[in-house]
């Protein structure tokens, strides 16, 4: 576990999946799993032309304590990096990054961190449709 606050942050300037991963990455490590996604072209059997996502200003402190959380709980570096802001179809949208001495630990805790920020931090995303139509996704945050 990191002696510090880990890599928690919210931006609205392209992701490096690169800075994430080096958060985390330790000589005592043998695993690191390097979460991204990304925006698709499609969802529920619609084509998606790009993504809004925006947060409250609080989010960044929200990310932080479960980021610290799952940490604490674990014993695992974590990391991770949302983006706010328009989003193009192949843009990345989050990078998430855990280590552990062994990969399935290190698998399974990036899951649930995955997880835990798409449900316990408030960022909503809005999708636009080809069509010229446009939804709010999980905006209850």
């Amino acid at each position: 576990m990191s002696e510090q606050t880990p890599l928690a942050r919210i931006s609205d300037q392209p992701l490096l999946p690169e800075e994430v991963e080096l958060a985390v990455t330790g000589p005592e490590f043998g695993a690191v799993v390097v979460f991204t996604g990304r925006v698709r072209n499609h969802d529920a059997g619609q084509a998606v032309s790009s993504l809004e996502y925006s947060a409250h200003p609080e989010a960044g402190r929200f990310l932080t304590r479960v980021c610290a959380d799952v940490e604490a709980s674990t014993g695992l570096p974590v990391a991770a990096v949302h983006r706010t802001g328009s989003l193009t179809i192949g843009d990345l949208a989050i990078v998430v990054a855990v280590a552990a001495p062994h990969r399935r630990e290190a698998f399974d805790t990036c899951s649930d961190l995955v997880d835990r920020i798409k449900h316990e931090v408030p960022i909503w995303k809005r999708q636009m449709f080809a069509d010229g139509m446009s939804e709010w996704v999980n905006a209850c945050g």
